[in-house]
């Protein structure tokens, strides 16, 4: 049974699903993008009284304009002209589910990734944190130290961002706010240097998990990939297999500038999964959809708010409930 299946069960309710607390975290945070997304809708099948090219065109808007991404946007007007003339589908309510059954099918083709950290299992994991400044990097490296402390984890930091102005601090903030150590050197010091003085005091002090913070900009792009693949070499040197996960943070909020960032990073860094943050603050949240479709990178995290347990592990099936459930509702009624 599909993802699509099993939500339309729910709300038949052939099938009952327990609202747990992440579901109502996965539906506030993604109110924005879910609203927005309805409202253009329900405008848009209210504007058409058949669905003709002109209102491929407009739908084509809606679905850009929710960052759903260009790529995916044609796949889903194409696929839709054909259901349409298979199943002679007029009715909004009929349309609007064969939208929806699409946007799905995006997300579940080919998707075999597993939004799990990869964790070492005979030592210590050492976690990768990257991307440009402003993101969240260092915000997200705390809620993620103090989300795998509450699973029993020994969590250590390092501070490996020593060039941004007040970086270091900002870690130690973190570290002192969750209970977990961090470890750092002076400001515009070697970074490198810094990741080898961590592994070896995590491996004394048996810690679990390491997470490692990054530079999001240096004079150039070549000298900051220069500096993580400095990083990336002392950790394969001292952790065989290390880095267990690289980790590119990026920022809902700024839609296609994200996109453009992780595609950099893509060609030049070995990224394992996406952490989007501040996906409440944005009415775009369509770009999950965008970064599967066009990065074929898996999503781990998303942040669904500011307090410290609103950073979750990604859950498809959270995330199509939470962005779609309005318009599934109305396909059914």
């Amino acid at each position: 049974m599909g993802l699509f299946d099993k939500i339309k069960k729910a709300f038949t309710g052939e099938e009952k699903v327990e609202t747990t607390e992440v579901t109502e975290k996965y539906e506030k945070g993604l109110e924005k993008t879910r609203k927005t997304f309805s409202q253009r809708m329900n405008e848009l099948f209210a504007n058409f009284r058949t669905v003709d090219e002109d209102f491929f065109d407009e739908l084509e808007e809606v679905l850009i304009g929710a960052d759903v991404g260009f790529e995916s946007t044609m796949e889903i007007t194409d696929a839709l002209r054909q259901e349409v003339k298979l199943k002679n589908a007029k009715a909004s309510n009929e349309v609007q589910q064969v939208i929806i059954e699409k946007m799905v099918e995006i997300y579940e083709k080919g998707n075999t990734d597993k939004p799990e950290i990869n964790i070492n299992p005979t030592g210590l994991t050492v976690i990768l944190l990257v991307g440009v400044n402003g993101v969240g990097k260092t915000t997200t490296i705390g809620k993620m130290a103090h989300l795998y402390q509450q699973e029993g984890k020994k969590v250590m930091l390092a501070a490996g961002d020593t060039f941004r102005a007040g970086a270091i601090e900002q870690l130690h903030v973190w570290g002192e706010r969750v209970g977990a150590e961090v470890v750092s050197g002076k400001a515009g010091g070697d970074p490198a240097a810094v990741v080898f003085d961590a592994i070896k005091e995590a491996k004394q002090k048996e810690a679990d998990i390491l997470f490692v913070d990054t530079a999001g900009r240096l004079q150039n792009k070549v000298n900051l990939m220069n500096e993580l693949e400095k990083m990336k070499r002392i950790i394969e040197r001292e952790i065989p297999g290390g880095p267990h996960e690289v980790l590119l943070v990026l920022d809902a909020t700024t839609g296609q500038n994200a996109m453009n960032q992780a595609k950099q990073f893509k060609q030049t860094t070995d990224v394992t999964g996406i952490v989007l943050t501040k996906l409440d603050g944005t009415a775009k949240g369509g770009i999950v959809l965008a970064i599967r479709k066009e990065l074929d990178i898996p999503v781990k995290f998303v942040g669904l708010g500011e307090s410290m347990d609103d950073l979750q592990v990604f859950d498809p099936n959270e995330y199509i409930y939470g962005l779609f459930s309005e318009l599934i509702q109305n396909s059914i009624l």
